[in-house]
């Protein structure tokens, strides 16, 4: 009998499955629509700018994650920028900011996106990263009025048929993620990095009131989520390493997450959810075991560049961690 894509997955994240593999991406087979465009001029079917139809051209496993329910930053955010679209993702506010373009010359638009930031982002390639000029919290009480906006009980936060929805993802038979959110990064995508990482030394116990609201909005809703959906794994979303190590130090991290990360991944293994992963760019030798220590043991995308070496990584780690991506990309411009 042949495994549906949830048993496959799980077989594989708990080494039950020796020499298989996924190919999925975390974000529905996404691709730069350049990349599309130059597909379709060389031959391939118009059809390829379809999700969908790229997932079973390519013979890719797909992982249904829980988009309706805002606690991610999910990448499905989308604005006519000169004719081409801007893809972005925002941190899980609830109302979102009114999406207004503040000006635009024949190069670039500056606008204010629905995370409340304040961009110029390229006509001609409005998918690279932007350049941001302003965020929407800079001081104390620019977050009193921001953290309004994390409230779990939101009604906006939930599909509106939760008991319809319920039993459509129960009766799925590929992979269920549950994105629960971030804390370094997603305080970076409302405040900017450098502002963040000053805020660390300038006004720490700001940074715990942060966290400590984006941990009881994780809780509240993972909570409910747990109560009565089948989840098969969860992912975090930090982005907080560069080249050569994380953006804090690992005292800080210990510190700051490692208690409010438990919080949410004993939550997540006492309901039987036991891959649990973070997504974060760089160089994360350094953080590793503090993030095993917190509950999290699935890393991603491993980025090469950076010097994250999975065969490395299994040797030292074992069993421990689940790897994910450690692909050279640019190895894909060799032919």
């Amino acid at each position: 009998m042949t495994p549906t894509a949830r048993e496959r997955f799980l077989g594989i994240c708990h080494f039950e499955r020796p020499g298989d593999l996924m190919l999925v991406t975390p974000y529905f087979h996404d691709f730069w629509t350049e990349t599309l465009d130059e597909w379709v001029k060389q031959g391939a079917p118009e059809e390829m700018k379809q999700s969908r139809f790229r997932g079973e051209y390519f013979q890719l496993d797909h992982i249904r994650m829980l988009r309706e329910i805002n606690l991610g930053m999910f990448m499905d955010k989308t604005i006519d920028v000169g004719g081409v679209p801007y893809v972005y993702g925002i941190p899980p506010v609830v109302p979102q900011y009114e999406t207004t373009i503040v000006e635009e010359d024949a190069e670039s638009v500056v606008l204010v996106n629905a995370g409340g930031q304040k961009i110029r982002t390229s006509k001609q390639h409005p998918e690279k990263m932007p350049m941001y000029l302003d965020f929407p919290v800079k001081d104390r009480a620019s977050w009193e009025q921001y953290k309004k906006r994390l409230n779990p009980a939101t009604p906006e936060r939930w599909p509106a048929d939760w008991e319809g929805y319920v039993k459509r993802m129960n009766s799925k038979d590929e992979p269920v993620m549950l994105n629960v959110g971030g804390l370094f990064g997603y305080i970076r995508e409302w405040m900017g990095v450098e502002s963040l990482l000053y805020l660390f030394y300038d006004d720490p116990n700001l940074v715990e009131d942060m966290m400590e609201h984006l941990t009881h909005l994780q809780v509240e809703v993972v909570r409910r989520v747990l109560a009565d959906i089948k989840v098969d794994f969860a992912m975090y979303w930090e982005d907080m390493c560069f080249k050569t190590g994380p953006l804090i130090s690992p005292k800080m991290f210990k510190r700051f997450m490692v208690p409010r990360y438990k919080k949410v991944t004993e939550m997540l293994r006492d309901a039987g959810v036991d891959a649990i992963f973070v997504d974060s760019d760089g160089n994360l030798s350094h953080l590793i075991p503090l993030w095993l220590e917190a509950g999290i043991n699935g890393f991603w995308p491993l980025e090469c560049a950076a010097g994250n070496d999975a065969v490395s990584l299994r040797k030292q780690y074992g069993k421990d961690i689940l790897l994910a991506g450690n692909i050279v990309k640019r190895a894909f411009m060799n032919g």
